[in-house]
């Protein structure tokens, strides 16, 4: 038995990586904000976004096990360099959106744990992710056991808050059964839904599954990998909204932030509440600000032709773009930050459908795949995905013209 788990250990890694970077501030605050206001209603969303999310994440992986090319390259040769450029171009501008938000969640993470201004924070941790980005021999290494171990302190911390409310186990059940939604409430989906489905972040597993050097015959190790790291994705989600719908749902508390969330848990438990909260959000905020960058500056370089491995020169110019970027705007940038984050998601996200449609046509594909295409099931779960993402883009534009509107 112990040696069937350590041969299992061996063989993740690319599905915690994944999990890191989707796990970020951004989804933290999103579930945190969802449990305070509607309790356990809609605990059915991350199961569904996981299901979607898993799908097209062991897609990538099939790719990326059977394929000596990275999955841009292939798009680039079959479909055109446009659309690679155009799929580049979509991750790039997202991770370049969130990345700020990934530089705050830092701050806020040590100013609860230090009491030390969170605006310092910054100029602290994206100098470490560039050393650890730009002078490790071997990134991929880096990553996977930085990863690995950031994602076990952020399921410690948040279980270790769990485990101080009292959840009632009949309603969390409930929780899980899918209920009809009716008028703002789409709202509440979509922003639940995109912060657990991401398909930029799904398609970079193919990169990283390559990194590792996976082969064919490591194709079940890969696929064992990525349902790993979704349950990881989903069991840490649900964490976070049941903490937020036992401890702060009944007394009717609010909160539009990690910080808020924090704050609640502190007054409610003590302050050792809050050093741990903290200590969960700055290890997400700080997995996901590394990562995050990674996978939108190596796509873009990958789109444009540029390159496609972590330990390339052109990649890490994107990369450190990113990195910089968020950073000086976490730190310098005055004014509605909010507005500013609206702007940039909306552009962003309008391409992301395009990263759905990519994998969907690149693993139906004969000659690429060939045995290893899709089947119809996964294509079932794969256009489901895709008219989820649609949806969750009109209502994201929606809710924008409605807020501009209202200026």
């Amino acid at each position: 038995m112990i040696s069937k788990i350590k041969i299992i250990l061996k063989s993740i890694g690319p599905g915690f990586i994944i999990a890191s970077v989707v796990l970020g501030p951004g989804s933290i605050t999103v579930s945190s904000q969802v449990g305070s206001v509607y309790g356990y209603s809609f605990l059915w969303v991350i199961i569904i976004s996981i299901i979607f999310m898993a799908n097209y994440t062991s897609m990538s992986a099939r790719f990326g096990v059977t394929n000596d090319n990275s999955i841009l390259q292939t798009i680039a040769v079959k479909y055109g360099r446009w659309f690679a450029i155009a799929v580049g171009a979509s991750a790039f501008l997202s991770s370049l959106s969130f990345q700020f938000g990934n530089n705050i969640g830092v701050g806020i993470g040590m100013h609860g744990i230090t009491g030390i201004n969170e605006r310092i924070w910054p100029l602290i941790f994206t100098p470490l992710a560039i050393i650890l980005l730009f002078w490790a021999k071997n990134l991929y290494k880096i990553l996977e056991k930085l990863m690995m171990v950031l994602v076990g302190v952020i399921i410690i911390s948040f279980f270790i808050n769990l485990t101080l409310t009292s959840p009632q186990f009949i309603p969390i059940a409930k929780g899980f059964v899918p209920q009809p939604v009716a008028g703002d409430q789409y709202s509440i989906v979509s922003a639940l839904m995109g912060t657990t489905f991401c398909l930029a972040v799904a398609m970079y597993y193919s990169y990283l599954a390559q990194n590792k050097g996976w082969k064919k015959e490591n194709l079940k190790s890969s696929l064992r990998d990525t349902y790993v790291g979704m349950f990881m994705l989903a069991f840490i989600s649900c964490i976070i909204i049941i903490t937020s719908a036992s401890s702060l749902n009944p007394f009717g508390i609010r909160v539009n932030s990690a910080a808020d969330m924090a704050i609640q848990l502190e007054s409610l438990f003590g302050v050792y509440a809050k050093v741990i909260f903290s200590l969960g959000l700055c290890a997400a905020a700080f997995s996901s600000l590394m990562v995050n960058s990674v996978v939108g500056g190596g796509l873009l370089a990958d789109g444009l032709g540029m390159g496609r491995s972590m330990n390339e020169k052109k990649p890490k110019i994107f990369i450190l773009i990113i990195l910089l970027a968020g950073m000086f705007i976490a730190v310098f940038m005055r004014g509605n930050i909010i507005y500013a984050l609206i702007i940039a998601q909306a552009s962003s996200i309008l391409s992301v459908p395009l990263v759905a449609i990519g994998l969907i046509m690149v693993l139906n594909s004969r000659e690429i795949m060939g045995k290893h295409r899709n089947n119809w099931w996964q294509n079932a779960i794969a256009f489901m995905g895709l008219l989820s993402i649609s949806l969750m883009v009109f209502f994201m534009y929606r809710s924008l013209v409605i807020y501009l509107g209202a200026l």
